[in-house]
């Protein structure tokens, strides 16, 4: 049966409360990291794919960008979002659309993803992703995408994932892309379990 991806998750971001969500964090850390290695700039971009109610964007302006979208699915997860913000939630640009369906009308220096390339299971899907990909981030800037580890959780909200090492990630994302530098992380979740992440942060190089 296929799952309506947008009804899904809307449907969990309407009915468990944020912090018992299982990939909820109070500070994305790890990324936060490889994004001190990049050197934004105040007139940097940013883009948070599937950024839902993540605190990345709250940290990209309290370290001074003003360039700063979030993407993701579900309205639900992106109003709930904006609402946490408060005033500073109109200065981002909200975008309510399945990634694997988006043609960007800009390029980023910044593209992140934590935690939905891994959710493309059909190889049509992980094509449609890439070509937005390369249509929205620019030469010389960079990727940061995080999935389940190898020995990561085969499933996640009850959807099956596609678990990647960073050069297996690499080789996914084919020419064009340089991994500079990943980090593993072992996710806490809210009920007390550990699930491997793997961060891999790109430079697209052509």
């Amino acid at each position: 049966m296929t799952v309506d991806l947008k009804t899904h998750w809307d449907s969990v971001y309407r009915e468990k409360p944020e912090d018992s969500l299982t990939w909820h964090q109070d500070c994305p850390s790890t990324s936060l990291e490889l994004i001190d290695m990049i050197g934004l700039t105040p007139t940097s971009s940013a883009i948070d794919v599937g950024g839902g109610t993540s605190r990345l964007a709250a940290s990209l302006l309290a370290n001074g960008l003003r360039d700063v979208s979030v993407l993701d699915i579900s309205g639900v997860a992106l109003e709930n979002a904006r609402l946490q913000l408060g005033d500073t939630g109109n200065t981002v640009t909200w975008i309510q659309t399945d990634i694997t369906g988006w043609v960007p009308d800009r390029q980023y220096d910044l593209w992140h993803d934590r935690a939905v390339f891994h959710f493309l299971v059909d190889a049509r899907d992980r094509v449609t992703y890439l070509a937005s990909l390369r249509k929205g981030l620019r030469i010389g800037g960079y990727a940061i995408i995080a999935t389940f580890a190898p020995d990561g959780p085969e499933k996640c909200s009850g959807l099956p994932v596609v678990r990647y090492s960073p050069t297996g990630l690499g080789t996914v994302l084919g020419d064009g892309f340089e991994l500079v530098a990943h980090r593993d992380e072992m996710h806490q979740t809210p009920a007390g379990r550990t699930q491997a992440f793997q961060f891999s942060l790109f430079r697209r190089t052509a």
